[in-house]
């Protein structure tokens, strides 16, 4: 399956990137500014690939059918854009993994569900996405993951048939999805992981314990 591989997707964050701690901080500004008691950036780790509804989830035990869900959602994300590349840093090892496949000529992009609003400035801003080829994020299509489209997507703009890309990412619906579209599909066991942490039960095809494992993966095209 990956002896043919022409493109590597990758989710962004719990996968490429650790934005837990920005994340959580944007998350824990609404309790202290109502004179609640911070919260350890333990409890929002596992939840951070969710967003503000995993991160509203575990600071207030607010669902989305919460009747403030939706106000407390917009302050969430002026709070993230306020602080979302302060602590978020690539997990050790992606730098040299995707200056390996740059190297290799082996294109890559990032599939999020991260709308634009954040996923744009947020690689914008960070140097490890200077050389990706493709940046999709939750709202670019009319679908988000475990759909599809948005991997679909990645592939046309890297010019690659789906079925020559792999995906990785940290969260059962990365497996969906890439599965879904063709793809091969690799579980980042090093990332978040969401509520659903038995990775070995999503049905991926290969589980990571570090980034650099991929390479191994790859040694048909002499990635290693």
């Amino acid at each position: 399956m990956f002896e043919e591989v022409e493109a590597i997707l990758f989710d962004l964050d719990g996968t490429l990137i650790d934005s837990a701690p920005d994340l959580g901080a944007a998350a824990d500004k609404l309790r202290t500014d109502r004179g609640l008691p911070p919260l350890p950036l333990e409890l929002y780790r596992p939840m951070a690939g969710a967003g503000a509804r995993g991160m509203l989830g575990v600071a207030f035990g607010m669902t989305p059918d919460h009747p403030d869900f939706a106000a407390y959602r917009e302050e969430f994300f002026r709070n993230y854009e306020q602080c979302m590349t302060e602590r978020t840093r690539e997990f050790d090892g992606i730098a040299d993994l995707i200056g390996t496949l740059v190297s290799r000529r082996l294109p890559w992009g990032v599939v999020t569900n991260k709308s634009m609003r954040f996923a744009g400035p947020l690689t914008e801003q960070m140097p490890l996405f200077r050389t990706a080829g493709a940046v999709i994020g939750g709202d670019t299509t009319p679908h988000t993951k475990p759909h599809p489209e948005p991997l679909f997507e990645a592939a046309r703009r890297l010019r690659v048939p789906p079925i020559r890309c792999i995906y990785v990412g940290d969260d059962e619906r990365d497996v969906v999805a890439g599965k879904a579209a063709g793809m091969g599909t690799v579980a980042a066991g090093y990332g978040y992981l969401g509520s659903k942490g038995e990775v070995a039960s999503w049905g991926a095809d290969a589980c990571l314990s570090r980034p650099l494992d991929l390479l191994s993966l790859l040694k048909s095209r002499a990635l290693a």
